[in-house]
């Protein structure tokens, strides 16, 4: 499976199942493209035609370069078999180890979002908030199911976790104290809207999460449209000095701000550039996924649009690295060298699995997508999952539960999507949310691309 495209003067070429990537020129992006699906002969007639104007597309160069591709089809590097499949099954099946859980200290929120997935932090529900003993349990439980396995992450979500700060803090001492104990190693993660920040949030979460996420949706204007309080006022003057705070004393690493885009700012690369002109260096940007009656939701129209930003980015992006004020955009981070390994690429985010959401009362969900849906609760972490049908369900989640992913080129690095996408979009979470997918597509060209272009310069 070959995926080819050409993106900033630049002619790639993608083989799916070994990763590989070629930068190639257009003579032998033709060929390429024509070698599975015609003779010798015919490429060669074919390609003498096209390039009839050129004195140096001769037929002794379009062997040769016939013979270098299939010297890179033997090596494995270019039309590789995908051999994966079982190994797919296999890996879920024997699985029973939990890695991370994401623990929903809060279900209420201070500001109150049009977009927010979760209700304004409720999630369908009643507010409320994870005592000790809930969070103490759901790390036992973390704890006990994670067998053999060392490092173990845990999100502190919401709502707003904030809201819930000093159980936080006795949380994370609480699994300080067991790591010596049981030989694990957790590591935190803190998403925060940035309302109620202050120095002893920054001072222990520059000591304790590995990685902070910081709500911002960019340009003023974009972030107050939609991110209002409780009184209706916009938070962007609020929050921005305190994030600036957070990031200088955390010392500009390991975090994300974090933005949505909807319809209302297709634009989105201009509220990136702004975050980062800011001096906010680490960027993630996502789509809104909504109601398509929601005034915000995106649209078809707004598609081409939306390709277009992200090849803005990626070359804007480029543009500032070589200039010495790069910064880095989430989607954009590839490892073409090493990467992911085959388990990551092709199981997924491990969500109802390796991975769950804990609700303040110690309810087991999926992921924090599905909270509140009652027909996706998977017990309880005193229990454990009792719903093993739905657990089962999301074990076939991978990059070949979908007959649509079968023969996508992209199935290697969504491993199959984002399975809440796929069941708010379909009504099934091994249905696929056509529209994601689209921009997904076209995320990982841009990247692909930089890579590419960061090479063709050394």
């Amino acid at each position: 499976m070959v995926h080819q495209y050409k993106l900033n003067g630049y002619n790639i070429v993608l083989d799916t199942c070994s990763g590989s990537v070629h930068a190639v020129d257009e003579v032998a992006y033709d060929i390429i493209e024509l070698y599975e699906k015609s003779e010798k002969e015919t490429i060669v007639r074919t390609v003498l035609t096209k390039y009839a104007d050129r004195s140096d597309v001769t037929e002794e160069e379009i062997l040769l370069c016939l013979e270098d591709i299939q010297a890179l089809a033997d090596q494995g590097r270019l039309f590789t078999k995908d051999e994966y499949e079982n190994l797919a099954m296999d890996f879920k099946n024997n699985s029973s180890v939990v890695k991370a859980l994401c623990l929903h200290v809060a279900h209420t929120c201070n500001l109150n979002c049009s977009y927010c997935f979760a209700s304004q932090g409720k999630y369908q529900g009643e507010r409320a908030l994870m005592t000790f003993e809930v969070g103490k349990q759901a790390l036992d439980y973390l704890i006990a199911h994670s067998g053999s396995r060392v490092n173990l992450e845990v999100d502190f979500f919401g709502g707003e976790p904030l809201m819930d700060w000093e159980v936080v803090k006795k949380l994370v001492a609480y699994a300080r104290e067991q790591e010596p104990i049981h030989n694990k190693n957790f590591r935190f993660t803190l998403t925060t809207n940035g309302m109620l920040i202050d120095d002893d949030v920054i001072d222990f979460a520059n000591k304790e999460m590995h990685n902070v996420v910081l709500s911002l949706d960019g340009r003023k204007e974009i972030h107050d449209h939609l991110r209002k309080t409780i009184t209706g006022q916009g938070s962007y003057d609020t929050i921005l000095p305190k994030f600036k705070r957070f990031v200088e004393k955390r010392g500009g690493k390991d975090y994300y701000m974090r933005g949505t885009f909807t319809h209302n700012n297709v634009d989105f690369t201009n509220d990136l550039f702004h975050m980062a002109d800011m001096g906010f260096t680490e960027l993630s940007m996502e789509p809104v996924v909504c109601d398509p009656s929601d005034p915000y939701a995106l649209t078809e129209e707004d598609l081409p649009k939306l390709f277009e930003q992200y090849e803005i980015l990626a070359k804007e992006m480029l543009r500032r690295k070589k200039a010495g004020n790069g910064f880095e955009f989430y989607h954009y981070i590839l490892d073409l060298e090493n990467g992911p390994c085959v388990y990551k690429r092709i199981t997924g985010c491990g969500s109802g699995t390796e991975y769950m959401a804990v609700t303040p009362w110690g309810e087991l969900f999926p992921c924090h997508q599905f909270v509140g849906d009652s027909k996706y609760s998977l017990g309880n972490v005193w229990d454990g999952v009792k719903n093993t049908g739905i657990q089962d369900e999301f074990r076939h989640c991978n990059a070949y539960a979908r007959e649509e992913c079968r023969d996508c080129w992209a199935k290697m690095y969504c491993s199959g999507g984002c399975a809440a996408n796929a069941y708010h979009a379909t009504g099934s979470v091994r249905g696929v949310y056509e529209y994601g997918c689209k921009l997904f597509k076209k995320r990982i060209e841009c990247a692909i691309m930089m890579k590419v272009a960061e090479n063709c310069e050394e």
